[in-house]
C-alpha cells in the first residue's frame, strides 16, 4: 500500500550502523555534501558528540572514541574528506562477522542426557572399581534423574536411572538403590504452581 505523504521505514534506505538512527545518519550525509573542509570537519565533530551520547554505557572503553571515528567514516561511505584525528583505515573491522561457534553437542546418542553425561559414561568405564567410582556414579545418577524430569516434565523412577546407567557403561557400572537412593527433584512448573497454592492459603 503507498499512501501520499507517508513515507516507511520499508521505503528508505537500509542504515549501515541502525544503531545509531537515521538521524545521525542524515547528519553524515548532510556532512558530506558540504564544500568546505573546514565546514566538514567542524560538522563531523558535532556529529560525534551526538553518538556519543547513543552509546553512553560504552564510555568506559579505552578505545571508544576512536570507534566513533570509525563508525563516521563507515557511515560517510568512505567519502566523508576531512583530517582525521584518528587513523580509520581499519574501521571495516566493526562491519566484520565473527565465525560461527562449533558447537559441542553433536553425535549426541542420548539427547534427553546430553553431552557431558555420555562422557561421564565414558570415565566410568575406565575407572577402577573403589569409592571414587561409586562417589561419581551416584553424582552421575541424581544428574541423570534431573535431565529425565526436566526433559519428561514429571517423576522419574529410580529404577530407570539405574537401568540406564548399567545399560550405558555397558553393565560395568551399577548402582544397589537398597543401599543407596537418588535425590527427588520436582519440575519448575510443578514448584511454581505449589508456591502459588500456598500464596493463595
Amino acid at each position: 500500500m503507498n499512501i501520499k505523504g507517508l513515507d516507511y521505514n520499508t521505503q528508505r534506505k537500509k542504515l549501515l550502523l541502525p544503531e545509531y538512527g537515521r538521524e545521525i545518519q542524515n547528519m553524515v550525509d548532510y556532512a558530506v555534501a558540504l564544500p568546505n573542509k573546514e565546514e566538514r570537519l567542524h560538522c563531523a565533530k558535532t556529529i560525534v558528540k551526538l553518538m556519543q551520547g547513543k552509546l553512553a554505557p560504552a564510555q568506559n572503553s579505552n578505545d571508544f572514541e576512536q570507534a566513533l571515528w570509525d563508525h563516521l567514516y563507515l557511515m560517510s561511505g568512505k567519502q566523508l574528506d576531512i583530517d582525521w584525528p584518528y587513523d580509520v583505515s581499519n574501521a571495516e573491522k566493526f562491519l566484520s562477522k565473527p565465525q560461527p561457534l562449533k558447537l559441542p553437542q553433536q553425535n549426541i546418542r542420548m539427547r534427553h542426557y546430553g553431552k557431558l553425561i555420555e562422557q561421564l559414561f565414558e570415565k566410568l568405564k575406565t575407572m577402577p572399581e573403589g569409592p571414587e567410582r561409586d562417589a561419581l556414579a551416584i553424582d552421575t545418577a541424581n544428574q541423570m534423574k534431573r535431565d529425565l524430569v526436566l526433559w519428561g516434565h514429571g517423576s522419574i523412577e529410580d529404577a530407570k536411572v539405574a537401568d540406564d546407567l548399567e545399560y550405558y557403561t555397558d553393565g560395568i557400572v551399577k548402582i544397589d538403590l537398597n543401599k543407596t537412593a537418588l535425590q527427588n527433584f520436582v519440575p519448575s512448573s510443578e514448584m511454581a504452581a505449589k508456591k502459588g497454592k500456598k500464596r493463595k492459603n
